[in-house]
């Protein structure tokens, strides 16, 4: 068994093709997507702005093995992206994606101040 990491995916798409019973449900429920709503979760956290109603995100944890690396986390973000948005029935372009490895990442500890 190889080694696994844990990454943070966010994918960002933009809307497109969304009907008007999308539109309508998108925009009654941005309130609960706003910038409050921003979490890394298995299941994925969508996010955007009403105004105007162009660009989303969704943020992902991605357990995956190491050696097959960032790439391969952002591929199993934006399947589940892709799979969600269509199961609520929104259109979208295309997906980007920006990994953090959290095994790898470097921690800069700030000294505590002297008196």
């Amino acid at each position: 068994m190889s080694e696994q990491h844990t990454y943070r995916v966010i994918v960002r798409g933009t809307w497109d093709g969304l009907t008007d019973e999308a539109r309508t449900r998108l925009l009654a429920e941005a309130a609960d997507h706003g910038m409050g709503s921003m979490r890394f979760t298995e299941e994925g956290s969508l996010s955007y702005e009403s105004s105007p109603l162009k660009h989303f995100s969704m943020r992902y944890v991605v357990v995956s093995d190491a050696a097959d690396g960032e790439e391969m986390a952002a591929a199993i973000a934006e399947d589940r992206a892709e799979a969600a948005l269509k199961g609520l029935g929104y259109g979208h372009g295309g997906l980007k994606s920006t990994v953090t490895d959290l095994d790898t990442m470097k921690i800069n500890f700030k000294p505590a101040s002297r008196r």
